[in-house]
């Protein structure tokens, strides 16, 4: 018997103490970085975007594929080229820890949409309120001590 799944993901993470130093033209080098590992992975993006503090990224995981392995290579990685390349000279690094929100397939349009409007919602809701909905979106408890 084959493995047939359809797992989609909303990964969420910040740079660290959530400064906004992810600026300018350096954004695009560092999706395409991305991409590249999704694509690695044998893992679909569907839409990578953010603002200067925080990233979404929209994809199908490979089952062979760990989340948290995903996001350890991925932020490894995109820290490693930043600095490398001086993308974000004022980048201090990832925040710990991330979001990993599931999605049935039908919400994939909308989800789709959403990130890639991304500088537009954050012109009217903070990183912050934002994750927090992200959480109880999905029924996840949380002490907002250990958010930010």
């Amino acid at each position: 018997m084959s493995t047939y799944t359809q797992i989609l993901y909303q990964i969420v993470f910040a740079t660290k103490d959530h400064q906004l130093t992810m600026t300018g033209p350096g954004q695009e080098r560092l999706y395409r970085f991305i991409t590249g590992i999704l694509q690695n992975k044998n893992c679909h993006l569907y839409r990578i975007n953010g603002v200067e503090d925080h990233l979404h990224i929209v994809t199908h995981l490979h089952p062979t594929v760990a989340l948290a392995s995903l996001v350890k290579d991925i932020k490894l990685g995109s820290s490693e080229l930043i600095k490398r390349e001086l993308i974000f000279p004022n980048f201090g690094g990832w925040q710990d820890g991330y979001g990993g929100f599931t999605y049935s397939i039908s919400a994939k349009d909308n989800l789709i949409e959403y990130v890639k409007n991304q500088k537009e919602h954050h012109k009217k809701v903070s990183f912050r309120e934002e994750y927090i909905c992200l959480l109880k979106e999905h029924g996840i408890e949380f002490d907002e001590r250990y958010l930010f």
